[in-house]
């Protein structure tokens, strides 16, 4: 990469004029003004569907809908402030994980980035023989080589179509990892060890299908230092999250911008998340409470993600008996 320019990010027949790509923060970190705002500056803007319908008068009577209603607003919203790229962050491990893509493709979302799971399968209400048809473009989320290798073979095998692009996300990410406690800071599963694995495993599919699939790097990438040491190393654009949070175009709330902007090196834990996994956090009261042994009482309106074990959570759901049932 010639480091007096920076080069553009073209996924198909998108291109971006900065190869960055916002990473989708949920539960109303990035909505229609931080990717409408990134997008205008030239990157690839995403809403984060995680927690989108929190705001929706139903939320705890029509959970699925008011997040379908929600993400629905969100995208239009984000349209009406430019004519740039607007992608969805999209976990594939949310129960209405089905809903939440056949809504961004209804309201020509420009990219679907699929995470937190391995997107093997598309929902049956796309039109699964003429995937490459569709204006939206989808992007997994990977964070190995294998799991690159699982769902490229998927796709080829079911759709006779590969994704658009692939994102490897490494162990320094913020929020949920896609690694195991002990391998967060193992050498041998850092971002510059899998992002050359990941570009490997999908280079039989460029030739196979002749075409275009850019790797994208994320985890951990917070200068314009990091952002031409990835490139340098294979990557043709990179995904930033964690950068943004503090942004005056942000959608969070000013209390979690501030958190960001006092938070310290030394602030940053790893925790065990409700769903089983690691994830990166910034350490607060109560955080020491959970860690602890108190059991945090909270009410849980829907089972939003399949893997949920609601009750080995470090948590008490004052509606456990309503779990039950679902």
């Amino acid at each position: 990469m010639d480091s007096r320019k920076i080069p553009k990010l073209r996924i198909s027949d998108l291109e971006a004029d900065i190869p960055i790509i916002q990473g989708g923060m949920g539960v109303g970190i990035s909505l229609s003004s931080l990717a409408s705002s990134v997008a205008n500056a030239g990157g690839i803007g995403v809403i984060a569907t995680a927690g989108i319908g929190q705001f929706e008068p139903d939320l705890n009577t029509n959970f699925k809908e008011a997040n379908k209603r929600a993400l629905q607003k969100e995208i239009r919203k984000a349209r009406a402030k430019t004519g740039g790229i607007i992608g969805v962050n999209i976990m594939v491990a949310l129960s209405d994980y089905d809903d939440l893509v056949q809504c961004s493709v209804d309201e020509g979302a420009n990219m679907l980035f699929l995470g937190a799971g391995l997107p093997v399968k598309l929902p049956n209400t796309l039109p699964l023989d003429r995937l490459g048809e569709l204006a939206t473009k989808f992007v997994p989320i990977v964070s190995s080589a294998r799991a690159a290798k699982i769902i490229f073979k998927s796709w080829s095998k079911r759709y006779s179509h590969i994704p658009d692009a692939v994102v490897v996300e490494g162990p320094l990410g913020g929020g949920h990892l896609g690694f195991k406690k002990e391998q967060i800071d193992d050498p041998d599963y850092s971002l510059e060890k899998i992002l050359p694995e990941v570009i490997s495993a999908v280079k039989p599919y460029r030739e196979q299908f002749n075409k275009s699939i850019p790797v994208i790097a994320a985890g951990g990438i917070y200068t314009g230092a990091d952002i031409h040491k990835f490139m340098q190393l294979g990557a043709q654009g990179v995904q930033m999250g964690t950068r943004f949070v503090a942004t005056y175009e942000c959608d969070a709330s000013p209390e979690c911008k501030e958190a960001y902007l006092k938070c310290k090196k030394e602030d940053i834990v790893i925790i065990d998340s409700p769903v089983g996994l690691p994830g990166r956090a910034i350490g607060n009261k109560f955080l020491e409470r959970i860690s602890s042994g108190v059991k945090e009482t909270f009410k849980c309106p829907w089972k939003c993600l399949k893997s949920c074990d609601f009750k080995n959570v470090p948590y008490y759901c004052s509606c456990v008996d309503e779990c039950k049932k679902r």
